[in-house]
């Protein structure tokens, strides 16, 4: 038995192996259901209830998902070039704070609502860039690993969203009121800056779906895509074609950025109409991590991200929905588990092939 890599990818293989991984995923997890005590049919019914047919299961679900779209997409942005931006959890929260100033800033003075909601969607694109550009410019000009960099700068951007609130009288913290006196809180944003919602869809969730085809199109129809392509694939033969590597590098981590900085723009004015520092509150999401494991699951597809965003947040929603005594929130993490080993599993299949035949006999002496 040997494994080969393939010389050439079959189109039906690509549609095949996924879906035969996650056919194996859900036979994997129902033997894990079993194993503690739980019918796995039953469950699953559970599952899919929870997360689209109760009621507001499916506004639920879109909640979820959308930061995991747009953390996804920022991780899915980056990592075609090669570059592995862990920072999208930080450049989140800093889109939601220069979201927030720009909410509280313009809805507070009577600016208009359509152009206070695209202030507050520039503002999250411009925090979420320039927290992105310090792992870039360390990684452009002085070849500093942008992994280590990026993760670390989650924690400290997570360390000033509490420092605003809690910490000081900052434009962000409400300093009047009994509440305020009592507790540390957030001012809330005025009405003109709450982003309008189509039913239970958000207006997140649009721009999400709307940032994937411009960074669809901006990857497989574009020169700096093509660009960026071959600066992943070979920075040897891109420097020698004459592309500018830093100059990408900077583009492409700001992208990311960005992308994720809309994620707390969305967070902001879809969802919590403050910005939320608390411990246990958005920091406690893990967004930026998940939307690794998203942007894994879908090959680093920006249209795949969205589908895969969407049925992870559907098994989180689920999860928080059924947790309890008789179905512990672990369970549904063991299930998330399992899926991404059996997605990577099936990208190995796709890129490599498995030969089982006779050894070749040894070669004789001379």
């Amino acid at each position: 038995m040997r494994i080969e890599r393939r010389l050439r990818q079959p189109r039906w293989l690509l549609v095949a192996v996924p879906a035969g991984s996650l056919v194996f995923a859900f036979f994997a997890s129902g033997l894990v259901l079993l194993a503690t005590g739980h019918d796995a049919l039953r469950s699953y019914r559970q599952i899919f209830d929870a997360a689209f047919l109760n009621s507001g299961a499916l506004g639920q679900t879109l909640t979820q998902a959308t930061p995991l779209a747009f953390t996804g997409l920022a991780a899915a942005a980056a990592f075609r070039m090669r570059l592995f931006n862990i920072g999208a959890e930080g450049q989140l929260f800093m889109g939601a704070v220069t979201a927030d100033a720009a909410g509280l800033y313009l809805g507070g003075h009577g600016w208009p609502h359509a152009l206070v909601i695209a202030a507050m969607v520039v503002a999250g694109c411009a925090g979420g860039a320039a927290w992105a550009l310090i792992p870039g410019v360390l990684r452009a000009f002085f070849k500093t690993n942008e992994i280590i960099t990026s993760l670390m700068l989650n924690y400290v951007a997570a360390y000033v969203m509490t420092y605003l609130i809690f910490n000081t009288e900052s434009y962000w913290r409400q300093t009047t009121g009994f509440n305020a006196s009592v507790f540390p809180t957030s001012k809330t944003l005025p009405n003109a800056a709450w982003w309008p919602a189509a039913n239970i869809f958000p207006l997140g969730g649009g721009i999400a779906i709307l940032a994937a085809v411009l960074i669809w199109f901006l990857y497989t129809r574009t020169r700096f895509g093509f660009e960026a392509q071959v600066l992943g694939d070979s920075p040897r033969a891109a420097r020698y074609a004459g592309i500018r590597t830093r100059r990408k590098i900077l583009a492409v981590m700001a992208i990311s950025g960005a992308v994720a900085g809309v994620g707390g723009a969305s967070q902001v004015g879809d969802f919590s109409h403050q910005l939320d520092a608390d411990p246990n509150g958005l920091q406690k999401q893990y967004y930026g991590y998940t939307g690794i494991v998203v942007a894994a699951l879908a090959r680093y597809n920006p249209l795949a991200v969205v589908v895969v965003a969407f049925l992870i947040g559907a098994l989180q929603n689920a999860g928080n929905t059924l947790q309890g005594a008789d179905f512990p929130s672990g369970l549904v993490g063991v299930m998330q588990g399992i899926i991404l080993f059996s997605a990577l599993g099936g990208e190995l299949l796709v890129r490599y092939r498995v030969r089982v035949g006779r050894a070749l006999p040894a070669p004789e002496a001379a």
